[in-house]
């Protein structure tokens, strides 16, 4: 079996917190581009619009949605947190600091004025499209409730993880000056966690409390998306920091692994029967309006947390039985994937605004949509930015139009 730990030849020398871990970076990639995927399929879904274009309604579109929902950002972001902390100790403070602003922050502030100006163009067109002329009414004013992140949210809360992180850690070391506390507590517990396969059990707890306890949940959406708004949102916070934090602590043993590897199957199965379980109680429909406060909720809040745990650890581990070898055409895939979700939605948008014009079948119009999307994106990526200055921002520098630098790609670290 291929070591999970293999590094890179270049970086023996360097300890192991300078190994590439080659399926993690599939699996961060696979992440993002699920993400067009997940973004492609909301113009299908069956039940109430809650997308700016409806077509044809498919089951199969409404079932890809809220699984994929489930855990494709809980898996991004333990990723960013193992990768985050791996990082840390490579660079030193400064270094880390100034690689985050660069890497995330940066295209952060320059994506944003050409992403949201995109779609608001997008959505004027689809209602000429639909009506012939504007949509009425002025729109909404931008205050830190109503700030549009788009899809670029990700790297907001990235942001605001990384803040949080170091503030953390920062408390921890002053406290924590011999590190008894965090090998002799924290490792161990972890530790017994993992190797025991009751990491799901506790990491469903927060999100959990978290569904119960929002006021007008919609449950069939499972973890809200922060697309809009400055302010955190509880619910998502609560898993996507608890994913960040446990792959920062993760980290600390990476080891702990191949817990995941071995146990990939039983991981999935249980995820399947859960997100069965979940799909049982709601239906494949969106249901758009709050969930009742009851013990039937509360089940759903229970299952559908613990079914985004039991994905992320079942697919993680399955990368890492089946992806751990060096691969260039993995590597190649994982370092486009941060451009290619960057660019993806107002081309996804866009494309969903003409397929509504044509009577198509949906399983056409959908695998156009992903063929044109996925087309553009990486040929964009390949002529104008892999070996770019927005390459060197978005993946690190390249030298001499070989492989990026020794490390792992930006939005994961």
């Amino acid at each position: 079996m291929t070591s999970l730990l293999q590094p890179d030849s270049a970086a023996t020398s360097r300890g192991p917190l300078c190994e590439r871990f080659h399926a993690l970076d599939a699996v961060r990639a696979g992440a993002l581009l699920l993400g067009v995927v997940f973004h492609a399929s909301v113009a299908y879904l069956p039940g109430p619009p809650i997308w700016f274009v409806e077509d044809t309604p498919s089951d199969a579109m409404g079932v890809t949605f809220f699984v994929s929902h489930m855990f494709r950002m809980v898996v991004f972001f333990l990723m960013a947190g193992f990768f985050a902390r791996m990082s840390l100790h490579r660079l030193g403070l400064a270094r880390f600091l100034r690689d985050r602003a660069k890497r995330i922050l940066l295209p952060l502030i320059i994506a944003w004025p050409i992403v949201f100006p995109s779609i608001i163009a997008i959505f004027i067109w689809s209602a000429i499209v639909a009506h012939g002329e504007l949509p009425p009414g002025d729109p909404p004013p931008m205050t830190a409730e109503t700030f549009p992140l788009t899809h670029l949210w990700f790297l907001y809360d990235l942001v605001l993880f990384y803040v949080a992180a170091l503030l953390l850690r920062g408390a921890v070391v002053t406290i924590d000056r011999g590190e008894g506390l965090r090998h002799g507590v924290l490792d161990r517990s972890v530790g017994f966690l993992v190797a025991r396969h009751l990491a799901p059990i506790a990491l469903a707890i927060a999100p959990c409390i978290a569904f119960a306890l929002t006021p007008d949940w919609r449950m069939w959406f499972g973890v809200p998306t922060p697309d809009t708004g400055l302010v955190p949102n509880l619910a998502a916070i609560s898993v996507h920091f608890s994913a960040f934090g446990f792959g920062w602590i993760l980290q600390r043993q990476p080891a702990l692994l191949r817990h995941w590897e071995a146990r990939w199957a039983a991981y999935l199965a249980a995820a399947i029967a859960l997100t069965v379980f979940c799909l049982f109680q709601t239906g494949i429909a969106p249901i758009v309006t709050p969930a009742p406060y009851d013990t039937a909720t509360l089940l759903y809040a229970g299952a559908y947390s613990l079914a985004i745990w039991c994905w992320t650890f079942g697919l993680v581990g399955l990368a890492l039985r089946f992806l751990s070898a060096p691969s260039r055409t993995i590597r190649y895939i994982a370092d486009a994937s941060y451009w290619v979700y960057l660019v993806h939605l107002p081309i996804v948008m866009a494309l969903q605004v003409l397929a509504i014009q044509r009577d198509w079948p949906w399983p056409v119009e959908v695998a156009l949509v992903l063929a044109i999307t996925f087309t553009i994106a990486f040929v964009s990526y390949h002529l104008f930015v892999r070996n770019s200055a927005i390459g060197a921002i978005l993946n690190g520098r390249r030298r001499g139009g070989g492989p990026a630098r020794q490390g792992v790609p930006a939005a994961a670290e």
